[in-house]
């Protein structure tokens, strides 16, 4: 796959970390660039600017050292303070803005933000139109993450997409669920298709990919210029250079070494402990170690010892004994599943 452009940047390759709330911080989009992620979007930060200045959003606005583009992701309803959310943002190193209208919580929908803005086509567009007129004069991108409506009966992605193309959105990620699905069912991909001829910027195909084969397949369905990748990163972070590699290729790669896992793994856990300092450290950095150790023997036992210690050493020490004794017993990772070209280094394939 050829790179894809937003504004002055080239998103290569182009397979792209969703954004997801208590997931994607620094510390994990780091390791999923590190392991072939063409871009990776921030956590939705709130517009409300009560908020900027408490430990999560300073944590959330925490972008240094993070390669370029760094995405943000912002969310709210009024057009105004969306804006100055953008400038804010922009201020503090965000290269790119997206805007979300594709979050289904109910606590963010209850307040018509996220996915409950493609209700309100008109305040979908103020808000569009506020944060672009921000942007653009200090040449900062904005992007927008949306679904294919609010219901089946009431799919008006196509509509909205132009919409915010003429307004001077420069990318579309499009999630193939309607707000009322959530994340149930499966995602379709014919309106995804239908946004992507409708338009001419850049569009993402989001929903369900989980696998080299089926990013191929989205690809292929969708006519879109790049994929990305949410759920299925989560104790899986090497999900993207099996994807590059496959789109690339045409060949899948073998599970990781454990060996390498470790290395990742361990690494990813002393950036949570820079960053949120030992105590909140120890706490979001577990929900990582148990979506790595999923389905692993004797995995169940160290989550529940992992989740009882708030000592940053006893952490780290006990996945590092753990994984050791797992690479004893096992060249590559053991729940993956067999693939068929072997993968010498964890980094993303030339």
């Amino acid at each position: 796959m050829r790179a894809m452009r937003i504004g002055p940047y080239a998103i290569e390759p182009p397979v792209i970390l969703a954004p997801m709330a208590g997931v994607t911080d620094k510390p994990f989009r780091l390791l999923c660039k590190r392991l072939g992620a063409g871009l990776a979007v921030s956590e939705m930060t709130t517009s409300d600017p009560r908020f900027w200045h408490t430990r999560k959003s300073l944590h959330r606005m925490d972008h240094a050292g993070e390669p370029d583009p760094v995405s943000v992701q912002i969310a709210g309803t009024v057009p105004a303070v969306m804006a100055e959310a953008a400038r804010y943002n922009a201020g503090h190193g965000a290269q790119l803005i997206d805007i979300n209208m594709g979050c289904p919580a109910k606590k963010v929908c209850n307040k018509w933000a996220g996915s409950a803005l493609m209700q309100d086509e008109p305040l979908a567009l103020s808000i569009i139109e506020a944060v672009v007129a921000t942007c653009a004069p200090h040449g900062v991108p904005v992007t927008l993450k949306m679904r294919t409506g609010w219901c089946a009966r009431e799919k008006n992605a196509v509509r909205l997409a132009r919409a915010a193309e003429t307004a001077g959105v420069q990318m579309l990620t499009v999630h193939g669920r309607t707000r009322e699905q959530g994340y149930k069912g499966d995602a379709e991909y014919d309106t995804i298709g239908a946004v992507k001829a409708a338009v001419r910027v850049p569009v993402v195909a989001n929903g369900d990919v989980d696998s080299p084969a089926k990013a191929r397949a989205v690809l292929a369905a969708t006519g879109a210029d790049a994929v990305m990748i949410g759920r299925a990163a989560q104790g899986r972070p090497w999900i993207f250079r099996e994807v590059v590699h496959h789109l690339a290729t045409g060949a899948l790669l073998a599970p990781p070494l454990v060996l390498e896992v470790r290395r990742a793994l361990l690494a990813h856990l002393q950036d949570h402990y820079a960053l949120y300092g030992e105590r909140t450290g120890v706490r979001s950095a577990r929900k990582h170690i148990g979506w790595m150790l999923r389905g692993l023997a004797g995995g169940d036992d160290l989550r529940a010892a992992v989740n009882a210690q708030e000592d940053a050493g006893a952490q780290w020490r006990a996945v590092d004994e753990y994984l050791q004794a797992l690479a004893e017993r096992h060249e590559r990772w053991p729940n993956a599943p067999a693939r068929g070209v072997p993968a010498n280094e964890m980094e993303t394939p030339r």
